[in-house]
């Protein structure tokens, strides 16, 4: 099926997220493409809800994210939002939607953006949560807050973990929209193709990681984000300490039994 009409058809299901497991793949659509799949209240609450049940579902070894209709994400509801112009309810909002991108990065699972539209603002937040990304040539992203008189901030925390200072500062302080291939360049996503090649592009990605041990990945993403945030000796103890802890791992054994031998490793998914 083009994936023009697989993206636009119409659904009978109108929960704000559509969960669909195949293979190991839990697949969490945004389903408000009318309004541009913002992320709402609803929305933040189902997504978030997702997420958890992934983290634990041992069916599940790799999350993909995706939109319905025109767009990714175009952000927060600003319609929503000023219904109830509160600051309280704003940082409430704003807290619950820093918990979801949070929670991306803990998830003990790979987790694909799959953009084929536009992602503006904690849309585009959302992309910069995620691990990886495969955009569509068509997709555009960037923070447009400041455009309403709001800086991006919370998004400017994903966006500057994943591009260097000035260019994101250029989206931060201009608001204005970058092509694909411009997120290509500065490391926001990680794969630009056709739009009729997005979803074979997304599978090729997450079947090249779960061909992999599932424990090495899971360890490896925890570790990945908690070096991060240390200083350079302390990140270099930390890992070599888990790298020591990996290597009792079964599949590790495994692993080097089976490239010796010169067949392919049997993983433990579980």
């Amino acid at each position: 099926m083009p994936e023009e009409a697989r993206l636009d058809a119409p659904t009978a299901d109108n929960r704000p997220v559509i969960r669909e497991d195949a293979g190991g793949i839990s697949t969490l659509t945004l389903n408000r493409p009318d309004q541009y799949n913002a992320l709402s209240d609803a929305v933040l609450d189902e997504l978030q809800g997702a997420l958890d049940d992934c983290a634990t579902d041992a069916s599940v070894r790799l999350v993909v994210l995706a939109g319905r209709g025109r767009a990714f994400s175009a952000g927060h509801d600003l319609k929503e939002m000023r219904q109830t112009p509160d600051q309280a309810c704003y940082e409430r909002l704003f807290k619950k939607c820093s918990r979801l991108m949070v929670s991306i990065a803990r998830l003990p699972k790979p987790v694909i953006a799959r953009v084929h539209g536009l992602a503006t603002a904690a849309g585009c937040q959302l992309v910069a949560s995620c691990d990886l990304a495969v955009a569509a040539r068509e997709a555009k992203f960037g923070t447009s807050g400041i455009r309403v008189g709001l800086f991006c901030m919370t998004p400017g925390v994903a966006l500057s973990r994943n591009v260097a200072r000035k260019p994101a500062f250029e989206m931060l302080f201009t608001g204005e929209l970058i092509s694909a291939d411009e997120a290509l360049a500065l490391g926001l996503v990680n794969r630009v193709v056709d739009a009729d090649r997005l979803d074979a592009s997304v599978d090729e990605l997450a079947q090249s990681i779960l061909a992999h041990s599932q424990a090495a990945i899971a360890a490896g993403k925890r570790v990945f984000y908690q070096q991060l945030e240390m200083g350079l000796s302390e990140a270099y103890d930390f890992a070599a300490e888990e790298m020591a802890a990996n290597m009792m791992f079964r599949d590790v054994g495994e692993g080097i039994d089976a490239f010796i031998a010169k067949r392919k490793p049997d993983w433990r998914h579980e």
